[in-house]
């Protein structure tokens, strides 16, 4: 049963991904919560100057002053921004490895019942791992510091399109309503 390793490979990869992901998540979020503390003072601080019309302590505050406020208050905040960036990325590749893997569940079920030819059954079977692997796997890599995995990402997407579309010619040119018996 040719699709029985897409199966094997796509629950494996499930368990990886869904483990991967909060773990990713978990990892930042004490950094986020310190960066809304610390925004507290500064950005309380230009709204309790623009409550009281720019005086403190019933003094005008000069626009040097202002100014600085103004920038304590505006890094506070892109701090908070620069911590998200990489949260979202991380949401991204963990969306992008479960789906990765429920595809290759759905890929090694379907090949099951694919009467094509053994070796187009298996360049299929193979794309779909290899799609996954050079994909999100390469994301999770990048995830974690490994910039040399942005190179073969470039192939991993464009295996899951060419995986994709073989299955679907496969499906259309011999797809049986029993499983079928690769010999």
């Amino acid at each position: 049963m040719i699709g029985k390793k897409n199966i094997v490979f796509g629950f494996l990869y499930l368990v990886a991904t869904a483990a991967l992901g909060p773990y990713m998540l978990v990892s930042t979020v004490g950094d986020i919560e310190q960066a809304y503390i610390d925004k507290q003072p500064p950005v309380q601080r230009l709204q309790d100057l623009k409550t009281n019309d720019y005086e403190e302590e019933l003094e005008p505050v000069n626009a040097d002053t202002i100014a600085k406020a103004n920038l304590d208050g505006i890094l506070a905040i892109n701090n908070i921004m620069n911590l998200q960036n990489p949260q979202g990325f991380m949401r991204s590749v963990h969306a992008h490895g479960n789906l990765e893997a429920v595809l290759n569940i759905l890929a090694g079920l379907a090949l099951c019942f694919i009467g094509v030819a053994k070796a187009f059954k298996q360049v299929i079977s193979y794309l779909f791992i290899a799609g996954a692997v050079l994909h999100s796997g390469m994301l999770y890599l990048a995830a974690f510091g490994q910039s040399w995995a942005f190179t073969p990402l470039q192939v991993g997407p464009w295996l899951v399109l060419a995986s994709l579309l073989l299955i679907g010619i496969a499906a259309i040119m011999d797809f049986r309503s029993e499983v079928v018996k690769d010999d």
